[in-house]
């Protein structure tokens, strides 16, 4: 018998750790080939880990709500060994080889629960191991551990909770543990200032925010402290792809079986512009500028909860139109049926996003990092405008919306970010409306 670990995959450039929200198999069970063993939850994607291998499950290395860092081991498979078949056992063998895999499984999730210091011991609430950590290296004592409100299940302290707490610690440490507090030997820092408290009347509502509400927060936070955010806008005449669109629509759902949405021509606009100037679809590390050999591009989609997910449509310059509208529905259903898979979100070189969907003219988007630009599609709208002629201007009734472009100005200037947004307008505007499919 061989023995596989199954370790947390890569889920994308800026994901570096998920949290295990259940296990769907126990010690014991067995398990196939790709078959689902647990359920993870970044700040991206909520998502199911399959198994690479065939074999029962001996052990497993966490437990719910735990924070497992990519490429960490979460749970013992045993397969069949390379020489050849199984060997029968009886049946009460086999229990016995199942007990003693769930006895070993549980020795081991004990002593992952364990820490150096016992001071948390003799708690009846459980801590995961990387909140015991935290508490530790910051020295958290036993009673101001316990006097944490947690968030996690049954009231469970999680990672995020323990580090809120540490943020605005100043103003949660007791007196009393103030006064005991040995002098420091040199002023210290100021602290922080704590946040306001906010009044709350017996008719508000409070609503717990989501785990994913949670983690977009801190992600959009993180993007507006590092990035420094500036934007263009322009506005952009679509009358030709309006009529070409609706001319056009029914005909290309009856031969490709998909419906013609804007998204498609939008995104294959930006792949052209992407090629004009490379120097958008770049990421900063440091102080160096990584630049992006492929165009993947984001799309953003809203999910059933209200959430929104950046699905990436990888190699998006070399697809046609065809092939951009099947990836744009494909990724699109999956988003609102909750079946993306981590490979769909992570390598993103530049973001589209439509606001024009909820009837916005226009929006100033926040980066999705690590990228450094992107656009915001405004609503298409119906407008008076100067249409000029060789005979002469009249005013006359066209379709126009505004694009938004973002950009992290500690690399692209504003030259290069308002000539990007330029050429993707022009190739709007100079759309072929005797084009095919």
């Amino acid at each position: 018998m061989a023995k596989f670990e199954l370790k947390l995959p890569k889920m994308g450039e800026s994901v570096a750790e998920a949290t295990i929200t259940n296990w769907l198999k126990e010690v014991g069970d067995r398990i196939e080939v790709d078959e689902a063993v647990f359920e993870i939850a970044t700040d991206k994607v909520d998502s199911e880990v399959p198994s690479e291998v065939e074999g029962v499950l001996v052990e497993k290395l966490f437990v719910a709500d735990d924070v497992v860092k990519v490429g960490q081991t979460v749970a013992i498979i045993e397969t069949k060994g390379e020489g050849g078949e199984k060997p029968e056992v009886s049946d009460d063998e086999a229990n016995e080889e199942i007990l003693e895999a769930a006895k070993v499984a549980e020795d081991r999730v004990a002593e992952a629960r364990e820490i150096t210091s016992n001071d948390y011991s003799d708690s009846t609430r459980f801590y995961s191991p990387l909140v015991k950590n935290i508490a530790k290296e910051e020295g958290i004592g036993f009673d101001e551990l316990e006097a944490i409100e947690g968030t996690g299940k049954d009231g469970r302290v999680t990672k995020n909770d323990i580090l809120s707490y540490l943020q605005n610690r100043s103003a949660n440490i007791p007196q009393q543990q103030k006064k005991e507090a040995p002098k420091p030997a040199a002023p210290a820092p100021a602290a922080a200032p704590s946040r306001p408290s906010i009044s709350v009347s017996g008719e508000d509502e409070i609503i717990e925010m989501t785990r994913m509400g949670k983690m977009i927060a801190h992600h959009m936070v993180e993007s507006v402290q590092t990035s420094a955010h500036v934007q263009s806008f322009i506005e952009v005449d679509v009358t030709n792809i309006w009529n070409w669109r609706k001319k056009n629509k029914d005909a290309f759902e009856k031969r490709e079986g998909e419906k013609l949405t804007f998204t498609p021509i939008f995104m294959e606009a930006v792949a052209k512009a992407i090629k004009d100037f490379p120097m958008i679809n770049i990421s900063v590390d440091g102080d160096r500028i990584i630049k992006k050999k492929n165009i993947n591009l984001g799309m953003a989609a809203a999910l059933p909860d209200g959430n929104l997910i950046v699905p990436v449509i990888k190699n998006a310059d070399q697809l046609n139109l065809v092939g951009m509208a099947k990836a744009v529905n494909d990724l699109a259903n999956r988003a609102r049926a909750n079946k993306l898979k981590p490979d769909d979100i992570q390598g993103g070189t530049y973001t589209v996003t439509n606001v024009g969907t909820f009837g916005s003219i226009m929006g100033t988007p926040i980066i999705n990092q690590p990228q450094v630009a992107i656009l915001a599609l405004g609503a298409i709208r119906k407008v008076p405008a100067v249409i000029e002629t060789p005979d002469g201007d009249f005013i006359g009734i066209r379709y126009k919306m505004f694009l938004s472009h973002s950009y992290d100005h500690r690399v692209v200037n504003g030259a290069l970010g308002g000539q990007f947004v330029q050429r993707v307008a022009q190739y709007l505007e100079s759309f072929d409306k005797n084009r095919d499919f």
